[in-house]
């Protein structure tokens, strides 16, 4: 069942958490505060989620010249989904190529922090202050379809190249499978 993401306010400051990647190494998300940083919470199995993926990778690779930082957290440690939990990200990280940490949020604190409600939810901060929270695209099934770019319409306004658009639609993908 798809479920659509709260709003966060724009210019709410980057909330602080620690968190492992997938190599168990401990990453802080405020070493990133200085890059526009996009925070996705996200997670191996949901289809919308697989689908963003290519989006994510792709954004990274185009836009790390000019400061453009993602961080995937996965926050689905339900043993109900297996194919999420911690071992698997690492096998699964490393056959999407994914090009950007990918950071397991164990207790749900990062996420429940956020507000975060599916996977993906994306959040992207300019300067530490939320700049956009919404959906990627107008159309997370078919790529070719897409007729709106939301989430690099934001990156290219957050780097002076354009314009955030007036409306904002919310994010939308699975629920993040909370714990308790």
């Amino acid at each position: 069942m798809a479920v659509k993401s709260k709003t966060m306010p724009a210019g709410t400051a980057l909330i602080p958490f620690t968190l492992p990647d997938v190599d168990g190494r401990s990453v802080n998300i405020l070493d990133y505060r200085d890059n526009l940083l996009l925070v996705v919470f996200t997670c191996n199995h949901c289809p919308y989620a697989k689908a963003s993926w290519p989006t994510l990778i792709d954004l990274q690779k185009r836009y790390a010249k000019d400061g453009f930082q993602a961080v995937a957290v996965n926050p689905n440690n339900n043993p109900a989904y297996p194919d999420d939990r911690f071992e698997a990200m690492k096998p699964y990280a490393e056959a999407i190529g994914l090009n950007f940490p990918y950071l397991f949020d164990a207790d749900q604190k990062a996420a429940s922090a956020y507000g975060a409600e599916c996977t993906p939810d994306p959040y992207l901060f300019k300067d530490g202050a939320l700049y956009y929270h919404g959906r990627i695209s107008d159309n997370w099934q078919n790529p070719e379809a897409v007729k709106e770019k939301n989430l690099e319409n934001a990156v290219l306004a957050a780097l002076g190249r354009g314009q955030l658009p007036g409306k904002i639609f919310p994010s939308i993908g699975c629920s993040i499978k909370w714990v308790a």
